[in-house]
């Protein structure tokens, strides 16, 4: 008698929650090289598929479905949403980080690095507050007082995630650029800084590999040339 297997396959970051996310960064950290244990682990995380039904699933319905994830695992630079709907309420991005509060500031750099790890959450609840007020493009949010914002952000999407964590990204290696241009002016001259940028290779690859942490001393840079940034 053969048996029915029901897999849900997500079509985007916005399928996957964080909760998900963790889980499966956890798992793959103890595979790595292993492409077979790798694509396992997918299937278990993201689809619900558990290992002993894969065996029993012809390879022409495995090789699309690792197609269809590889449609977009290979891409975590997502823009940032600067309002995302919650259950009932509306939260916001911090809308200037030039004005963030020395609250805020000294809570989000106690740590070495951002990253989308256990600390994360609590990054998210610095950086996303309710909104107060709104009109158009412009918003204001409640001001941080050192508490959580009531949101379970393990199961909000993962595109809200990358989203935020690559703005940081994006300012990062934009403020790096113009340092290193201001620093050698000289045309054609080729340097080995390192920059941010994306992973080559399978997006399978890219997933087990991929990382970025961010240094806090992004968020001690002059004020004024994150205002200026975040609004250009």
């Amino acid at each position: 008698m053969k048996k029915s297997i029901q897999i849900t396959i997500p079509q985007s970051w916005a399928d996957i929650t964080l909760g998900k996310w963790l889980e499966l960064k956890g798992e793959l950290e103890n595979y790595k090289g292993d492409e077979e244990a790798t694509f396992a682990l997918l299937l278990l995380h993201l689809c619900g598929l558990e290992p002993g039904d894969i065996r029993g699933i012809p390879q022409a319905t495995l090789a699309g479905i690792k197609a269809e994830l590889g449609g977009f695992i290979g891409n975590q630079n997502l823009p940032l949403q600067r309002i995302i709907s919650v259950g009932e309420g509306l939260w916001g991005f911090e809308p200037d980080l030039s004005r963030m509060s020395y609250g805020a500031y000294a809570d989000i750099t106690r740590w070495d690095t951002l990253t989308i790890d256990r600390n994360w959450e609590t990054v998210m609840n610095i950086l996303y507050r309710p909104v107060t007020s709104r009109k158009g493009d412009y918003y204001t949010i409640q001001p941080y007082r050192g508490e959580g914002s009531g949101v379970d952000w393990k199961g909000v999407g993962m595109d809200v995630h990358f989203g935020a964590l690559f703005f940081f990204v994006n300012l990062w290696t934009d403020l790096l650029k113009n340092t290193l241009n201001y620093l050698m002016p000289t045309e054609g001259q080729v340097t080995d800084w390192p920059v941010i940028s994306e992973r080559s290779g399978e997006p399978m690859e890219q997933l087990l590999n991929w990382q970025v942490e961010i240094s806090s001393k992004l968020m001690r840079l002059q004020a004024s040339r994150l205002k200026n940034a975040y609004y250009s």
